[in-house]
């Protein structure tokens, strides 16, 4: 940082001027409120917008107001860059928001292509207070670079590698270039991120998500924005990162959570049955079961109207059942439909007697209880519920349905052997519910979101892509995963099958392989493991001049955790699911205070349910984690002790799953990653070559 005082105060003046004038705009805005709107309505209305706006423009003194600056050559401007907009007295500028067209060259910009700036600066904070900033003049020639193109920056080095303890950051300050790409992307198209370990994928799509309500705020916040995660763990993880960027109104969400709102999870299955259940193959047994619901009419439809008798003979019935199923339309909206068709057949021989009729004729005559039950009676309704609890308690009526799709072990597999008495008492699974989802968009259409940010997507079934899908069948997704972390026995092995099942094939495959968290020694070692796991993606590399710390030990745990216990920053302790009780009960004796992952209150409020108590230490919070391996994906730490690598393979139905399992337990490590182990390493970690100097 440069030694140039009388420059650093007066940022720091303009930081103070900055603040003030934030402190006006919110002011400003609490002095309104729904009287200066025209009716009721309107003003409900800008009482939630104006609301909005002082969330918005909350000013947090240890969250920097601006993060860069830049000098733009043609008129010789400088916009300070951050993460809400603020002006002046006069409406003037300030800071300009980071999602602000005049903003991208700050990401952007290299020495070849300066994009019409002449210097960057970057701005060093603790804690709210500016202390220092580097300039990087790109109209110079021979600037070192850090191998992406641009200057070497300290300042972007610390804040990368800068310890943590809590929940997921922003990387607003910290943006690179091929990140800013996918960031700013068209909503219409859908787009997959392949990222490797430490790329910053998940930051990378919920930036892109405050990016799109910045630059499609009314559509995105009247159609929604939703937020899909793994597991509840995770969606805490990242709770604060929308926030802390000024949006609130994401919703997040797993999929259990998205599917269970048609009734309750009771149960658990086998991963062979709960695999055939996700199969994509399911969709067309479904279709096939709620249309069975359609009849061949044999009787006349007789309508008494006045002293007539009106009458559609079963032919021209079945004529009109044909002619609406050709429309491919939802269930239900079919029933409504024929209703209709049978009414106009009687409209049209009313018509032929001279008698005139209005408009509202036709709806009259749909609506006649002789029409209503005529065709209830040849395209009934039908509940979802019982419908599944049929299709999974009668052979004969799966085999029907499954006719040419699933062999008949498959019907055997999926078959209850101890059907429950009553769809009531049923006790649904997760891939039950799933399915259940299917068919109730088969009756009905669901409502589409504007946009779905949906990660680790690679773990997914068929079908609970089909469930995300048809929930942005109008809009668009991001798409967030890495094949070569796939971990359940249902995962996807190739981009172009997720897409197809998000009835998205024409959307872009963007691939992030520069690892900007991931130390280099760290991603090394986890990158042997690709050639069993995923031989068609590109390794990751690491860009990080720091090449991390990484020991291989088999030293007692209790040494290991002693050795980690005095470091700054967050540790998770990631270990075999099976050795957690234990591990608990160990932790606790000693002491150590530390917290489970996955074990925090469901009732813990969420980023748009009001604030957490920060005397409530749970999960992330804590400076030492106890990690279960099957809730390791997408999380991070400063330091990573990886237990028992062997159980943790050894944990999963098959060693290709294990060793997929054990690659995302290496890769959670920002600064050092100890392994510990008690027996043989895997040996696809080519423990025969690793360095005599790391082995305990």
């Amino acid at each position: 940082m440069p030694a140039d005082a009388p420059e650093l105060a007066k940022e720091r003046d303009f930081l103070a001027e900055a603040r003030t004038q934030l402190g006006r705009m919110r002011d400003r805005v609490a002095a309104l409120d729904g009287r200066y709107a025209g009716d009721p309505i309107s003003a409900d209305a800008l009482e939630a917008a104006l609301a909005r706006r002082m969330e918005q423009l909350t000013d947090d003194p240890e969250i920097p107001l601006f993060f860069g600056r830049i000098n733009i050559e043609e008129s010789a401007e400088i916009f300070h860059i951050g993460r809400r907009h603020v002006s002046d007295g006069d409406g003037e500028p300030m800071v300009v928001d980071w999602r602000a067209p005049v903003s991208t060259p700050f990401y952007r910009a290299t020495p070849k292509e300066p994009m019409g700036i002449t210097a960057r600066r970057r701005y060093g904070f603790a804690r709210g207070h500016l202390t220092g900033f580097e300039d990087e003049h790109l109209t110079r020639a021979g600037l070192p670079t850090d191998g992406t193109g641009t200057a070497h920056s300290d300042i972007l080095e610390a804040e990368i590698e800068r310890p943590r303890t809590g929940p997921m950051r922003d990387i607003v300050a910290t943006i690179q270039p091929e990140q800013d790409v996918i960031v700013r992307m068209p909503l219409e198209r859908t787009l997959v991120v392949q990222g490797a370990p430490g790329t910053g994928k998940t930051a990378v799509g919920l930036h892109r998500a405050a990016y799109l309500l910045y630059a499609h705020r009314d559509q995105l916040t009247r159609r929604g924005v939703l937020v899909v995660g793994p597991n509840k763990s995770f969606l805490r993880y990242i709770r604060d990162v929308l926030p802390a960027l000024g949006e609130i109104h994401a919703r997040q969400a797993t999929i259990e959570e998205i599917v269970g709102t048609h009734a309750p999870v009771r149960a658990a299955e086998a991963a062979d049955v709960a695999t055939l259940k996700g199969d994509g193959r399911m969709a067309e047994v479904l279709r096939n079961a709620v249309w069975s619901h359609v009849g061949t009419p044999q009787d006349t439809l007789v309508l008494p109207r006045g002293s007539f008798r009106w009458r559609v003979p079963a032919y021209e019935a079945r004529e009109a059942i044909e002619q609406v199923r050709a429309r491919d339309v939802r269930y239900a909206l079919g029933a409504a439909q024929l209703r209709h068709a049978l009414a106009h057949r009687v409209l049209v021989q009313i018509e032929e007697t001279g008698d005139a009729l209005d408009d509202k004729a036709w709806d009259v005559l749909a609506r006649t209880k002789p029409v209503r039950d005529y065709a209830a009676a040849v395209w009934p309704a039908v509940e979802p519920r019982r419908l599944l609890f049929r299709l999974l308690s009668d052979p004969g009526f799966l085999a029907e349905c499954a006719e040419g799709i699933l062999s008949e072990a498959e019907q055997l597999l999926l078959t209850w052997e101890r059907p429950p008495r009553t769809p009531g008492s049923a006790r649904w699974t997760t891939a039950d519910l799933v399915l259940l989802d299917e068919i109730v968009d088969l009756l009905d259409r669901m409502e589409s979101v504007a946009h779905i940010v949906v990660d680790e997507a690679q773990d997914l079934s068929a079908m609970m892509l089909r469930a995300l899908g048809r929930r942005a069948a109008t809009g668009s997704l991001t798409v967030l995963g890495d094949l070569a972390q796939a971990t359940t026995p249902w995962a996807s092995r190739d981009w172009s099958d997720v897409l197809g099942h998000l009835a998205k094939p024409d959307g872009h495959v963007e691939q992030l392989t520069a690892g900007f968290r991931v130390p280099g020694d760290v991603i090394e070692l986890a990158a042997r493991l690709l050639p069993s796991i995923a031989p068609g993606l590109e390794p990751p590399t690491a860009v990080r001049r720091a090449r991390g710390r990484l020991t291989i030990t088999d030293v007692p745990l209790d040494d290991v955790l002693a050795g980690v216990a005095g470091l700054e920053g967050s540790v998770g302790l990631i270990v075999p699911d099976d050795a957690v009780a234990h591990l608990r009960t160990t932790l606790a004796a000693t002491g150590v205070a530390f917290a489970v992952v996955g074990e925090q209150d469901d009732e813990r409020p969420g980023p748009d349910e009001g604030d957490v108590d920060p005397d409530d230490a749970s999960e992330f919070d804590a400076h030492l984690d106890l990690v279960p391996a099957s809730l390791a994906k997408g999380l991070e730490f400063d330091h990573v002790v990886l237990h028992d690598p062997a159980a943790i393979v050894a944990a999963e139905p098959n060693h290709a799953t294990g060793l997929r399992r054990l690659y995302v337990c290496l890769t959670r490590a920002v600064t050092s990653l100890v392994v510990r182990h008690d027996g043989d390493l895997p040996p696809e970690l080519g423990a025969e070559r690793l360095d005599e100097t790391l082995v305990g």
